[in-house]
């Protein structure tokens, strides 16, 4: 591929278009557009979040905006600090790849919940746990 077919592929990509088309508009075969694509972190979702992606190589972080200070060797940083981190994950939940969520319905008050993780949980809260274990009352009882 020439450099003209490769920003034009990687133009295309962050703009969301899928392999065919822009391997169509570039002029060179679909496999070809995937390989560059796979080797330059165009493959997949990055296409799709071509702004996010383009604003982190960039520098800029995801959440205030503030440019970013990379260091070469390490691993680039998205966001500049932990506040920034964790205000932005907790809007953007949806996008959080977890693959192990299991549905439950709890022993203790028959309420249905979710879990991340933990295959064999039982009761939906300590409190749940504690009653069904120990009776419900308290010390003195």
């Amino acid at each position: 591929m020439t450099e003209e077919q490769k920003r034009k592929v990687s133009d295309l990509r962050r703009a969301g278009m899928g392999y065919t088309e822009t391997a169509r508009l570039a002029g060179v075969s679909r496999d070809a557009v995937r390989s560059f694509c796979r080797r330059n972190g165009l493959a997949g979702q990055a296409a799709q979040d071509g702004q996010e992606d383009a604003q982190a190589q960039e520098g800029i972080c995801r959440e205030c905006g503030k440019p970013l200070q990379q260091t070469a060797g390490v691993k680039r940083r998205v966001f500049c600090s932990r506040e920034c981190r964790e205000k932005w994950w907790h809007g953007h939940p949806e996008q959080i790849r977890q693959r192990s969520v299991y549905s439950f319905t709890c022993a203790g008050c028959g309420k249905q919940f979710d879990v991340y993780g933990d295959s064999r949980r039982k009761y939906c809260s300590h409190g749940c746990y504690i009653k069904a274990r120990f009776g419900g009352g308290g010390a003195d009882e």
